[in-house]
């Protein structure tokens, strides 16, 4: 069983109330009331889960995490996000349909679970990339064309989700194989 902090509760706290806030458009004093009250109640039911380790090394990732990096990994992955849209777009818009599609196999090196989930869920946000699945360190992605999972032969995605947790740089990606047929996956 693992421990929670008081700061977890508080960013807990704060994202749940701006994400309320986000969602209603109404700031006075009534619908805020209400705010923390569904925002108490959810933490409440989410207090017995956080509380459980799911898999070996969980950790409570506002611990973990480095907070003032946050702001700058959406900013980046928004950026990403528009421009594998524009690439997707182009393809999709071409007379000759220019799709490659390819499913890539690599292992990643990660201090945490956290990374795995965070990268996972950022190369399926990204147009043209989708996480298949992940087994241990092993990730399986399919692309739509060899640009697509450009980000990711590079090492680049993985850096940043990695520069979330540590100031430690390394090699992130590795055994990075590009499949292109049923008889390649097997």
């Amino acid at each position: 069983m693992k421990s929670l902090s008081a700061k977890s509760a508080v960013v807990s706290f704060i994202v749940l109330m701006g994400f309320w806030y986000l969602m209603s458009g109404f700031f006075d004093i009534t619908h805020s009331i209400m705010g923390v009250i569904s925002v108490g109640i959810v933490m409440a039911i989410n207090y017995k889960l956080k509380r459980h380790s799911y898999f070996e090394g969980e950790t409570d990732i506002i611990n973990d995490l480095r907070l003032l990096y946050v702001p700058y990994y959406f900013g980046w992955l928004l950026v990403q996000i528009v421009i594998s849209g524009v690439h997707v777009a182009k393809i999709l818009l071409s007379p000759s349909l220019p799709i490659e599609t390819s499913v890539l196999k690599f292992k990643v090196n990660f201090p945490n679970p956290h990374c795995k989930m965070i990268l996972g869920n950022s190369i399926t946000l990204t147009p043209g990339t989708l996480t298949v699945d992940i087994q241990g360190d092993e990730f399986i992605v399919h692309a739509i064309s060899p640009a697509s999972f450009e980000g990711i032969a590079s090492d680049k995605m993985p850096q940043q989700v990695l520069k979330l947790f540590t100031n430690e740089m390394y090699p992130v990606v590795s055994d990075f194989e590009v499949l292109h047929s049923r008889e390649e996956l097997s």
